[in-house]
């Protein structure tokens, strides 16, 4: 492959791995980006209540989905876009790893302003988040062999990334125990989690920038940047569509798609900056928050085409089902007589009752 032979420097700039891996702001950065993959997974944890918990595993459609979005399609589709761009050894790595991740804590908000299945997609992302423990590193080994001959995939820190995702079950598994003794606590914790998510991204594209200098954006290839505009849009359409395959409500494919596009940008930005080496990533250290920047764009786009167009329709369906539950019971209690298999009981005058006889069919 010919991108496979340009040096993995080219990719990241003569001079943006040796400030992302020397200075004293590249270490405070490190600290900001392992804070940050704890309060979310703080806020994830937070938002599973165990009583919902029962029902989705015996009907673990949420799984399933969860399983193929993640895991199938996403890693998949990334794969692809790597070859179809021809993208180096490090570019493929970096949308690679992002592909591999799960799912992420903006497709809970966003499921909100769409009027989504919450639960559905609470259980989405953290099943997600547990299966990719096993199923992250394993994604990653297999549509790595394509670029297997060159030095960053032969340095893939595999057993890095599985310990960092192992260290997001801590924060995780407190998290539902605040919810489970302190749920007015868990409301608090996740929404100071979701807004956390747009302060840190922020702040990571100004640290970023200012470690990398002003070059950065030269130094990202234009195929890079079109990976991170169709990845997420291809996502979605994804999602949506195994949704409808599954024969899944509307609120719920609007649910399965923004699951399946949005992916867990600071556990992909916490893996790159925390175990692979700064001086072979080098700019591509910036992918995540760009796919971070237009995920976020796209589903807001989503949200808003919702709101002016959707919504109405989303309150007549809910509608109809109110009058449909309406009609049934006023049809159960007319269809409540008495047996008249002995007789009619008919009130002639105010102090007379008469009984009529009546024939039964044999």
């Amino acid at each position: 492959m010919a991108g496979s032979a340009q040096p993995p420097l080219a990719a990241g700039g003569p001079d943006g791995g040796e400030a992302l891996g020397d200075s004293a702001l590249s270490q405070g950065l490190s600290v900001l980006v392992g804070l940050a993959l704890c309060v979310t997974m703080l806020g994830l944890g937070c938002a599973v209540e165990l009583g919902q918990l029962g029902p989705q595993l015996r009907r673990p459609v949420g799984l399933l989905l969860a399983l193929l979005g993640q895991f199938a399609a996403m890693p998949l589709l990334a794969f692809l876009l790597a070859l179809i761009f021809a993208l180096d050894e490090v570019a493929a790595v970096a949308v690679l790893l992002c592909g591999c991740c799960p799912g992420g804590n903006l497709s809970n908000l966003m499921s909100v302003l769409v009027d989504g299945d919450m639960n559905l997609s609470i259980i989405m992302t953290a099943s997600s988040t547990l299966l990719a423990l096993f199923l992250m590193p394993l994604c990653l080994w297999v549509y790595s062999r394509h670029w297997i001959n060159t030095a960053l995939v032969q340095l893939l820190p595999l057993g890095a990334v599985s310990l960092t995702l192992g260290s997001t079950l801590l924060p995780i598994g407190l998290g539902v125990l605040i919810r489970y003794r302190h749920p007015r606590t868990a409301d608090l914790l996740v929404k100071i989690s979701l807004w956390s998510l747009l302060v840190t991204l922020v702040i990571l594209f100004i640290l970023t920038g200012t470690m990398l200098g002003p070059d950065l954006l030269a130094h990202i290839p234009a195929s890079v940047y079109a990976i991170a505009v169709l990845m997420p849009l291809a996502g979605y359409a994804l999602g949506y569509g195994l949704a409808t395959v599954f024969k899944m409500p509307p609120h719920c494919r609007r649910t399965v798609s923004l699951e399946t596009g949005c992916q867990n940008v600071q556990l992909c930005t916490a893996i790159l900056k925390l175990t692979f080496p700064p001086d072979l990533i080098g700019s591509m250290y910036m992918f995540p928050l760009l796919y971070a920047l237009f995920q976020s764009a796209e589903a807001g786009f989503f949200v808003l085409v919702y709101k002016m167009y959707g919504r109405d329709s989303y309150k007549q369906d809910t509608l109809g089902e109110e009058e449909d539950t309406d009609i049934s019971y006023k049809k159960l209690k007319e269809e409540e007589v008495v047996d008249t298999s002995y007789g009619t009981v008919t009130v002639e005058e105010h102090n007379s009752i008469q009984l009529e006889p009546t024939q039964t069919a044999l």
